[in-house]
């Protein structure tokens, strides 16, 4: 498993990293290869959006367990089991390689952030589909360019912060994980 992990891993970033001279001069590049892997986990996630809500799902209502969920949120559900752990293994094994956030606060804050996530998502789309009549696949490109600035701050700044440099600042981002 190790092996394939390596093999996987070394492969992302000679690709990611044979286009980041191109883009040198306006970002770093750990925000090139963020942008990259968000990117094509971006264009993943809507592509599984289009064909569960197209395809898949027919635009039909879904019934579970007694409950009604709209197609738009059902396929943005399917979606969302596929792209995350393909975005989590990205964000952690490309992007933020560097940090030396213990794995469990690590999982812990990404958990988080994943939540507002889905809580934005689930937000979004039903203001622009419900409230403004937008149609779903539309709305939920709209959405996702809103959901992964936001994401991007908080992975960068929370998640996958680099581990604090000295006493002090362990003992205060410590103090954030209890509270």
């Amino acid at each position: 498993m190790q092996k394939s992990h390596a093999f996987i891993r070394k492969m992302v970033l000679a690709v990611v990293d044979a286009f980041y001279p191109l883009f040198r001069r306006f970002m770093p590049l750990q925000t090139f290869r963020y942008a990259a892997c968000g990117g094509i986990n971006m264009v993943f996630d809507i592509v599984i959006f289009m064909l569960s809500y197209n395809y898949f799902l027919n635009k039909q209502i879904v019934y579970i367990a007694g409950f009604a969920i709209s197609p738009y949120i059902f396929a943005f559900l399917i979606a969302f089991c596929i792209s995350f752990p393909v975005g989590f293994y990205l964000s952690r094994y490309v992007v933020w390689q560097q940090t030396k956030t213990r794995k469990r606060i690590q999982i812990f804050r990404y958990f988080l952030i994943v939540v507002a996530c889905i809580a934005l998502n689930y937000f979004f789309l039903k203001l622009f589909v419900e409230g403004f009549h937008w149609w779903p696949t539309f709305s939920k490109i709209i959405t996702t360019v809103i959901v992964v600035l936001f994401s991007y701050f908080t992975q960068r700044n929370f998640s996958f912060k680099a581990a604090a440099e000295n006493k002090e600042d362990a003992a205060i981002a410590e103090d954030e994980l209890i509270d």
